[in-house]
Protein backbone atom coordinates (compact mmCIF):
# COMPACT_ATOMS: atom_id res chain seq x y z
CA UNK A 1 0.00 0.00 0.00
CA UNK A 2 1.32 3.46 -0.90
CA UNK A 3 2.08 6.02 1.80
CA UNK A 4 -0.87 8.16 0.69
CA UNK A 5 -3.27 5.22 0.88
CA UNK A 6 -1.88 4.20 4.25
CA UNK A 7 -2.61 7.72 5.56
CA UNK A 8 -6.12 7.63 4.14
CA UNK A 9 -6.72 4.21 5.66
CA UNK A 10 -5.62 5.22 9.14
CA UNK A 11 -7.51 8.53 9.22
CA UNK A 12 -10.61 6.82 7.84
CA UNK A 13 -10.33 4.18 10.54
CA UNK A 14 -9.86 6.84 13.26
CA UNK A 15 -13.10 8.53 12.19
CA UNK A 16 -14.99 5.22 12.16
CA UNK A 17 -13.91 4.64 15.77
CA UNK A 18 -15.84 7.77 16.81
CA UNK A 19 -19.20 6.37 15.74
CA UNK A 20 -21.35 5.07 18.61
CA UNK A 21 -23.99 2.36 18.59
CA UNK A 22 -27.49 3.55 17.75
CA UNK A 23 -26.24 6.39 15.56
CA UNK A 24 -27.56 7.72 12.27
CA UNK A 25 -24.39 8.24 10.23
CA UNK A 26 -23.84 10.44 7.17
CA UNK A 27 -21.60 8.46 4.83
CA UNK A 28 -19.35 10.67 2.73
CA UNK A 29 -17.92 10.14 -0.73
CA UNK A 30 -14.33 9.61 -1.88
CA UNK A 31 -11.25 7.49 -1.35
CA UNK A 32 -10.64 8.37 2.32
CA UNK A 33 -14.26 7.99 3.41
CA UNK A 34 -14.36 4.64 1.61
CA UNK A 35 -12.03 3.34 4.34
CA UNK A 36 -14.37 4.77 6.99
CA UNK A 37 -17.29 2.85 5.49
CA UNK A 38 -15.20 -0.32 5.34
CA UNK A 39 -14.20 -0.04 9.02
CA UNK A 40 -17.77 0.73 10.09
CA UNK A 41 -18.77 -2.49 8.37
CA UNK A 42 -16.02 -4.36 10.23
CA UNK A 43 -17.17 -2.94 13.57
CA UNK A 44 -20.74 -4.04 12.85
CA UNK A 45 -19.59 -7.50 11.81
CA UNK A 46 -17.52 -8.13 14.94
CA UNK A 47 -20.20 -6.75 17.26
CA UNK A 48 -18.22 -3.71 18.40
CA UNK A 49 -20.94 -1.50 16.89
CA UNK A 50 -24.71 -2.07 16.80
CA UNK A 51 -27.89 -0.53 15.44
CA UNK A 52 -26.43 2.13 13.16
CA UNK A 53 -27.99 3.33 9.95
CA UNK A 54 -26.20 5.17 7.17
CA UNK A 55 -27.34 8.00 4.94
CA UNK A 56 -25.19 7.92 1.79
CA UNK A 57 -24.15 11.10 -0.01
CA UNK A 58 -23.69 9.42 -3.41
CA UNK A 59 -24.20 6.24 -5.41
CA UNK A 60 -20.59 5.36 -4.52
CA UNK A 61 -21.26 5.59 -0.78
CA UNK A 62 -24.47 3.61 -1.16
CA UNK A 63 -22.75 0.79 -3.06
CA UNK A 64 -19.91 0.61 -0.51
CA UNK A 65 -22.31 0.63 2.44
CA UNK A 66 -24.23 -2.31 0.98
CA UNK A 67 -20.97 -4.11 0.22
CA UNK A 68 -19.83 -3.80 3.85
CA UNK A 69 -23.20 -4.57 5.45
CA UNK A 70 -24.23 -1.13 6.69
CA UNK A 71 -28.04 -0.70 6.77
CA UNK A 72 -29.19 2.42 4.92
CA UNK A 73 -31.98 4.91 5.52
CA UNK A 74 -33.14 8.22 4.04
CA UNK A 75 -33.82 11.76 5.22
CA UNK A 76 -37.53 11.02 4.90
CA UNK A 77 -37.25 8.31 7.54
CA UNK A 78 -35.11 9.96 10.24
CA UNK A 79 -35.38 13.13 12.31
CA UNK A 80 -31.66 13.53 12.94
CA UNK A 81 -28.13 12.70 11.78
CA UNK A 82 -25.84 12.09 14.75
CA UNK A 83 -22.54 12.18 12.92
CA UNK A 84 -21.34 12.67 9.35
CA UNK A 85 -17.89 11.72 8.09
CA UNK A 86 -16.56 13.04 4.81
CA UNK A 87 -13.37 14.03 3.01
CA UNK A 88 -12.40 17.39 1.55
CA UNK A 89 -10.31 18.74 -1.31
CA UNK A 90 -9.08 21.74 0.71
CA UNK A 91 -9.27 22.74 4.38
CA UNK A 92 -8.35 26.25 5.58
CA UNK A 93 -7.26 27.27 9.13
CA UNK A 94 -10.90 28.15 10.01
CA UNK A 95 -11.95 24.60 9.02
CA UNK A 96 -13.80 25.89 5.96
CA UNK A 97 -13.69 23.52 3.00
CA UNK A 98 -13.73 23.12 -0.73
CA UNK A 99 -15.44 19.85 -1.68
CA UNK A 100 -16.75 18.42 -4.92
CA UNK A 101 -13.82 16.62 -6.49
CA UNK A 102 -16.11 13.60 -6.70
CA UNK A 103 -19.03 15.71 -7.98
CA UNK A 104 -21.10 14.79 -4.90
CA UNK A 105 -20.94 18.12 -3.03
CA UNK A 106 -24.66 18.89 -3.25
CA UNK A 107 -25.77 15.76 -1.41
CA UNK A 108 -22.75 16.01 0.86
CA UNK A 109 -23.68 19.54 1.92
CA UNK A 110 -27.25 18.53 2.73
CA UNK A 111 -26.14 15.61 4.90
CA UNK A 112 -23.10 17.28 6.49
CA UNK A 113 -25.04 20.43 7.45
CA UNK A 114 -27.77 18.35 9.12
CA UNK A 115 -25.32 16.34 11.24
CA UNK A 116 -24.91 17.08 14.95
CA UNK A 117 -21.17 16.45 14.48
CA UNK A 118 -19.39 16.72 11.12
CA UNK A 119 -15.94 15.12 10.96
CA UNK A 120 -13.63 15.80 8.01
CA UNK A 121 -10.96 13.23 7.18
CA UNK A 122 -7.97 14.32 5.07
CA UNK A 123 -4.27 13.83 4.57
CA UNK A 124 -1.95 16.76 5.22
CA UNK A 125 -1.74 17.69 1.51
CA UNK A 126 -5.32 19.05 1.73
CA UNK A 127 -4.43 21.75 4.28
CA UNK A 128 -4.16 25.24 2.75
CA UNK A 129 -3.77 28.78 4.07
CA UNK A 130 -6.51 30.03 1.74
CA UNK A 131 -9.30 28.23 -0.11
CA UNK A 132 -8.85 28.01 -3.87
CA UNK A 133 -5.05 27.80 -3.61
CA UNK A 134 -4.70 24.31 -5.04
CA UNK A 135 -8.18 23.20 -6.07
CA UNK A 136 -10.79 24.59 -8.44
CA UNK A 137 -14.21 25.40 -6.96
CA UNK A 138 -16.92 23.02 -8.23
CA UNK A 139 -20.36 24.43 -9.04
CA UNK A 140 -23.25 22.09 -9.88
CA UNK A 141 -25.50 23.58 -12.56
CA UNK A 142 -28.64 22.58 -14.44
CA UNK A 143 -27.59 21.67 -18.02
CA UNK A 144 -29.96 24.18 -19.65
CA UNK A 145 -28.40 27.02 -17.60
CA UNK A 146 -24.74 26.20 -18.26
CA UNK A 147 -24.01 29.11 -20.64
CA UNK A 148 -25.65 31.93 -18.62
CA UNK A 149 -24.20 30.58 -15.38
CA UNK A 150 -20.69 30.56 -16.85
CA UNK A 151 -21.22 34.15 -18.04
CA UNK A 152 -22.33 35.19 -14.53
CA UNK A 153 -19.31 33.48 -12.98
CA UNK A 154 -16.97 35.38 -15.34
CA UNK A 155 -18.54 38.64 -14.13
CA UNK A 156 -17.62 37.60 -10.57
CA UNK A 157 -13.98 37.25 -11.66
CA UNK A 158 -13.93 33.48 -12.00
CA UNK A 159 -12.64 31.37 -14.88
CA UNK A 160 -15.20 28.57 -15.42
CA UNK A 161 -14.62 25.28 -17.19
CA UNK A 162 -17.09 22.46 -17.79
CA UNK A 163 -15.83 19.26 -16.14
CA UNK A 164 -15.45 16.51 -18.73
CA UNK A 165 -15.63 12.76 -18.18
CA UNK A 166 -12.42 10.71 -18.11
CA UNK A 167 -13.64 7.32 -19.36
CA UNK A 168 -16.73 8.76 -21.01
CA UNK A 169 -17.26 11.07 -23.96
CA UNK A 170 -18.86 14.32 -22.83
CA UNK A 171 -19.30 16.09 -19.48
CA UNK A 172 -19.37 14.59 -16.00
CA UNK A 173 -22.97 14.00 -14.90
CA UNK A 174 -23.80 14.26 -11.18
CA UNK A 175 -26.11 11.87 -9.30
CA UNK A 176 -28.81 14.50 -9.84
CA UNK A 177 -28.29 14.51 -13.63
CA UNK A 178 -26.54 17.89 -13.75
CA UNK A 179 -23.21 19.33 -14.97
CA UNK A 180 -20.24 20.48 -12.85
CA UNK A 181 -18.41 23.70 -13.66
CA UNK A 182 -14.95 23.99 -12.10
CA UNK A 183 -14.01 27.59 -11.37
CA UNK A 184 -10.64 29.21 -10.81
CA UNK A 185 -10.74 32.35 -8.64
CA UNK A 186 -7.48 34.24 -8.22
CA UNK A 187 -8.36 34.82 -4.57
CA UNK A 188 -11.30 33.70 -2.40
CA UNK A 189 -11.16 36.43 0.24
CA UNK A 190 -14.63 35.89 1.70
CA UNK A 191 -15.73 32.24 1.31
CA UNK A 192 -19.08 32.78 3.09
CA UNK A 193 -20.05 35.64 0.79
CA UNK A 194 -18.93 33.82 -2.36
CA UNK A 195 -20.86 30.70 -1.36
CA UNK A 196 -24.11 32.69 -1.14
CA UNK A 197 -23.43 34.75 -4.27
CA UNK A 198 -22.82 31.67 -6.41
CA UNK A 199 -25.92 29.89 -5.08
CA UNK A 200 -28.03 32.94 -5.96
CA UNK A 201 -27.20 32.61 -9.67
CA UNK A 202 -30.30 31.13 -11.35
CA UNK A 203 -29.50 27.62 -12.54
CA UNK A 204 -26.89 26.89 -9.87
CA UNK A 205 -27.88 24.01 -7.62
CA UNK A 206 -24.97 24.14 -5.16
CA UNK A 207 -21.26 24.96 -4.95
CA UNK A 208 -18.34 23.30 -3.18
CA UNK A 209 -17.70 25.93 -0.48
CA UNK A 210 -18.52 24.53 2.97
CA UNK A 211 -18.32 27.45 5.41
CA UNK A 212 -18.88 27.11 9.15
CA UNK A 213 -20.02 23.48 8.87
CA UNK A 214 -17.01 21.47 10.11
CA UNK A 215 -16.70 20.46 13.77
CA UNK A 216 -13.61 18.24 13.68
CA UNK A 217 -10.78 17.76 11.17
CA UNK A 218 -8.72 14.59 11.43
CA UNK A 219 -5.44 14.81 9.51
CA UNK A 220 -3.28 11.85 8.55
CA UNK A 221 0.44 12.55 8.36
CA UNK A 222 3.62 10.50 8.06
CA UNK A 223 6.11 11.28 10.84
CA UNK A 224 9.38 9.33 11.02
CA UNK A 225 7.95 6.71 8.68
CA UNK A 226 4.82 6.18 10.74
CA UNK A 227 1.27 7.37 10.10
CA UNK A 228 0.09 9.81 12.77
CA UNK A 229 -3.44 11.17 13.17
CA UNK A 230 -3.87 14.65 14.57
CA UNK A 231 -6.98 16.70 15.22
CA UNK A 232 -7.29 20.33 14.18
Amino acid sequence: MSTANAMKREVGKAAAQRVKSGSIVGLGTGSTTAYTIEFLGERLKNGDLKDIKGIPTSFQASVLAKQFGIPLTTLDEVDRIDIAIDGADEVDPQKNLIKGGGAAHTREKIVDCLAEVFIVVVDSSKLVDKLGSTFLLPVEVLPMAMTPVMAAIKKLGGTPELRMGVKKAGPVITDQGNFVIDVKFESIDNPAELEKTLNNIPGVLENGLFVGVTDVVLVGEVVDGKTVIREL
